[in-house]
């Protein structure tokens, strides 16, 4: 097999490891705490038979993986895809505990996923998967546990319903705590729709301050148009920038004096996707990634900057909103034409730490404001995003090395400290 396609043919998980083993170098980690920290704790693979509406029966095969718990509960989203693996999900769970660490909130990783595609299925049969998926993983999840959130093609409906579920299971009285997510009504956060872009976003500006980058000069590609695309869009807009490049998984857009992002989100709500889009051109899949811009953000599924284009990218800032788009031969491309990649484990942090703080509120019973939500948020990710940047200068390493390692000590000395038992 040639090289060139070397990262393209990695998995998810072997790209963790690779990623782990590398950082574990730079503090010289122990073999053992090295194999402690490959290994998940625990991975359940269940399957899922559902009655479809034309009567027949489907068996569906999900997954929940839970990486470490040294920290604090595990903690991870869980997304519906026809592509989903247990090796991506082992791979997820992992990043997940990094992420906690990295953001300096007391969890640790976990992630699950159906195998499936929703946007085949109607409402009362992902109604009926969600809920027998919520049934089969009952019992290694709970609020002091495993805290699932929504992830890729899930949201606040399907959280609400593993929210009823298990609380119907486990004493039949409400637990908002059990999952984050959820929609205001029952127990959700102000602020946890926009906080992955708004992370991300808070990310980028200190990058901006460090490369000296002036906002209200920059332009944006967006890889990807979903939740965290549309609000770091948005947010990144707010800020001064152009947004320029838009794709979605059926088309990419283009238009160099900047998009509407107002008419494009209604137009992408209408029609199901930014294709069509009467102020722009159309451009391939393949291009989002090499435009021309100050900022790029890969805001899609994993393995999109390969070997293969990262020589092609032009975005001083790479800050990625998805789980793992970079591969790490992309990473070191990156690094030596000193462009700055902002790693999902810090640019997407955002997510995971309002539902840090919606857990908080469930568990107490108590509500936030929006701004206190965001002035937290706001504090957490720009003291993540400088202890990271500082380790990168300290070890001279790219950020995606400085982040890990800096996570991963953490989760090693809370490894040590509580010992092996039994």
């Amino acid at each position: 097999m040639s090289k060139s396609n070397k990262d393209v043919t990695l998995n998810p998980f072997e790209i963790a490891l690779k990623q782990l083993d590398e950082a574990a170098d730079l503090i010289n980690l122990e073999s053992g705490m090295r194999d402690v920290l490959a290994n998940p704790k625990r991975v359940l693979t269940v399957s899922l038979p559902i009655k479809m509406d034309n009567g027949k029966i489907q068996v569906f095969t999900g997954f929940r993986s839970q990486h470490n718990d040294a920290r604090g509960p595990f903690k991870g989203g869980i997304r519906y895809h026809p592509q989903v693996t247990i090796e991506e999900v082992k791979a997820l769970s992992m990043w997940m505990t990094w992420k906690c660490a990295i953001a300096d909130i007391p969890y640790g990783g976990g992630k699950g996923g159906i195998i499936c595609n929703p946007k085949e299925m109607s409402e009362i049969e992902l109604e009926r998967l969600t809920r027998r998926y919520a049934y089969s993983i009952a019992d290694i999840i709970g609020p002091r546990t495993d805290i699932p959130a929504p992830d890729v093609y899930t949201g606040g409906k399907e959280m609400a319903w593993i929210m009823d579920t298990y609380s119907a299971l486990k004493g039949n009285f409400g637990q908002p705590e059990i999952i984050t997510g959820k929609p205001l009504a029952i127990g959700g956060s102000l602020g946890r729709t926009e906080a992955t872009g708004r992370g991300l976003t808070f990310t980028v500006r200190e990058a901006a301050k460090k490369l000296a980058v002036d906002l209200k000069q920059a332009t944006v590609a967006i890889q990807g148009f979903g939740n965290a695309g549309q609000y770091a869009g948005q947010l990144l807009e707010d800020h001064g920038a152009k947004i320029v490049a838009v794709s979605d998984s059926r088309a990419a857009i283009l238009n160099k004096n900047g998009l509407n992002l107002e008419g494009l989100r209604n137009h992408k709500e209408k029609n199901g996707s930014v294709a069509g889009f009467p102020e722009a051109k159309a451009i391939s899949g393949e291009e989002i990634i090499e435009t021309e811009c100050t900022i790029l953000i890969p805001a899609a599924l994993e393995n999109q900057i390969t070997q293969k284009n990262a020589s092609r990218i032009s975005a001083k800032i790479v800050a990625e909103a998805a789980n793992g788009p970079t591969t790490p031969e992309a990473d070191e491309i990156l690094f030596k034409n000193k462009i700055l990649l902002i790693p999902d484990i810090l640019a997407n942090g955002g997510g995971v730490t309002v539902s840090y703080f919606e857990w908080l509120q469930n568990l107490r019973r108590e509500y936030w404001t929006e701004s206190d939500v965001n002035e937290r948020l706001d504090k957490n990710i720009s003291k993540a995003f400088a202890d990271v940047y500082n380790a990168h200068e300290k070890h001279g390493v790219n950020m995606r090395k400085a982040s890990t390692l800096l996570a991963i000590e953490k989760v090693a000395e809370a490894t040590r400290i509580r010992g092996l038992w039994p």
